[in-house]
């Protein structure tokens, strides 16, 4: 049976190297974004199919998924990357802003899971992964906005892997610790994408008798 992936907040960082790394394993890819005109050129090079989504909008998020519904079905992978920072003290804070970014973080991964789980729970079987960072570990100043969002995906997925992994659904959960780039960033090495992209992998393949649900990625040199 032909394996498939949905990347949802699809861009040109580790979005990219999850999508060709996938495609390289013969897994059908569907990226979804907000703005699909950015990746017209990885469609074409993957052969991937694109869908426009608001990962933060109920019915966006649904619409996503009664449509590939009738192009690949149910994934066997749902990788979620979203995500919305914004800076700033406690008094000085935009509310509304606030808002909008903890839903692009937090519950928008919620509302791709709901759907997701719904449908592979019916199939027995599926993999939800979700990217996560240092601020869903430890809240720094100045980015009260960006931990909360990344507490509550990290609250979400070990939730959800106490919920699911007894019923044959894979939840994980990826601390990317440090900048994320192909070359060198400030004064220490970014993380390479690609490599990230591979440990997904190795974690999407994981033997169900050694099943983890979270993993943290960081260069040799970052400080933790």
């Amino acid at each position: 049976m032909d394996e498939s992936v949905l990347i949802v907040g699809a861009g040109s960082g580790l979005s990219a190297s999850l999508a060709r790394l996938c495609a390289s394993k013969e897994m059908k890819v569907v990226l979804a974004a907000r703005n699909i005109e950015k990746l017209e050129d990885l469609k074409k090079e993957i052969d991937a199919e694109t869908y426009k989504c608001d990962s933060a909008d109920i019915e966006s998020v649904k619409n996503l998924f009664k449509g590939i519904d009738k192009t690949i079905g149910t994934p066997n992978l749902v990788i979620y990357n979203p995500s919305a920072r914004l800076k700033g003290s406690i008094t000085e804070l935009d509310p509304k802003k606030t808002h909008e970014a903890i839903n692009v973080t937090c519950f928008g991964a919620f509302l791709v899971a709901q759907e997701a789980s719904r449908r592979m729970l019916e199939r027995k079987s599926g993999s939800i992964f979700f990217t996560g960072a240092t601020a869903g570990i430890k809240g720094f100043a100045n980015s009260s906005v960006f931990a909360m969002g990344k507490f509550g995906l990290r609250g979400l997925a070990q939730s959800l892997a106490r919920e699911l992994h007894p019923q044959n659904i894979h939840i994980g959960h990826f601390v990317v610790d440090g900048a994320i780039g192909k070359e060198p960033f400030g004064d220490y090495q970014a993380i390479n994408p690609d490599s990230i992209a591979k440990t997904y992998l190795e974690f999407y393949n994981q033997d169900k008798s050694a099943w983890s649900w979270e993993i943290e990625l960081r260069t040799s040199v970052e400080k933790f």
